[in-house]
């Protein structure tokens, strides 16, 4: 029987990491006798200080995924689903195979991210080193330079909306992902953002860190879609009523994810601007 599904064209996703303890512990303080819950309260302590911003979110290099989301979109930006890999179970090596695997499955679908060059790759391909998982099409290094897929340049195997937006880095998008998606009337952050998911993982709330997960991920959707009018594939007309069916989509889907209301409640009505008469 045919598959008369759409194409799965891009892969939407977003990325919470939790401290690897006993890593932090080995490396970072090999003369002591920590623990591991010891060792990951000291290096949060130190970041903290040496940040100065308030917030202890740990290297890459230190962290394991405790949460993946990934919306499936088609050719013509709709959204097809989104989904938490590994519910309700969450183990790290299996939502770090489950990722790899899915986007070979799929036909190796654009990646599309918000900052993800700079810390949801990382996590996931320092997972699949750790796991010793094969990702060859990913880490196409023989290929030419153009070609390959981790080549910071090549947007069809990854759109990073940060680096669009700031050119590569540019500037600095103070804001970030909160700021670009309250521009379009979207949620943002709703009293969650990345430095709290350790804690929340601690105190048992893996299933809450997804949730936070799925929402950053309909927030980038949406800044992808605003992205796309930007650079001319949508007319704004075709980009509201990708937005209006989405919101029919998740107050569809509000029983069997409660947190869609929640992402509801703080949505925003966008309107174009009106030009004033002369």
């Amino acid at each position: 029987m045919a598959d008369n599904r759409p194409a799965v064209k891009y892969l939407i996703f977003d990325v919470e990491a939790i401290a690897d303890g006993e890593l932090i512990a080995k490396v970072r303080y090999p003369q002591e006798t920590l623990t591991p819950q010891q060792a990951t309260r000291r290096y949060r302590d130190e970041v903290l200080a040496e940040r100065g911003d308030g917030k202890d979110i740990l290297p890459t290099t230190y962290v394991l995924p405790i949460s993946v989301v990934v919306g499936k979109v088609d050719e013509q930006f709709h959204l097809l689903d989104l989904v938490a890999l590994d519910a309700p179970r969450y183990r790290p090596q299996v939502i770090a195979r489950n990722f790899w695997q899915g986007w070979a499955h799929y036909g190796r679908p654009t990646l599309v991210s918000f900052n993800g060059r700079g810390y949801d790759l990382p996590v996931l391909e320092l997972a699949a080193y750790r796991y010793g998982q094969s990702v060859p099409f990913w880490f196409n290094v023989e290929d030419k330079s153009f070609e390959q897929s981790r080549n910071r340049y090549n947007v069809s195997a990854h759109i990073d909306l940060l680096e669009l937006f700031t050119n590569f880095g540019s500037f600095r998008l103070s804001g970030g992902l909160n700021l670009m998606a309250q521009l379009i009337g979207k949620p943002g952050k709703t009293g969650i953002d990345g430095s709290q998911v350790q804690d929340m993982y601690e105190a048992g709330r893996a299933a809450e860190i997804n949730d936070y997960c799925r929402c950053d991920v309909l927030d980038t959707y949406f800044v992808f879609l605003r992205s796309r009018v930007l650079l001319g594939k949508l007319k704004l007309e075709e980009e509201q009523q990708l937005v209006a069916e989405v919101k029919g989509w998740l107050e569809s889907r509000v029983e069997a994810v409660p947190v869609y209301a929640h992402y509801l409640e703080h949505w925003g009505e966008w309107q174009p601007p009106v030009d004033s008469a002369p």
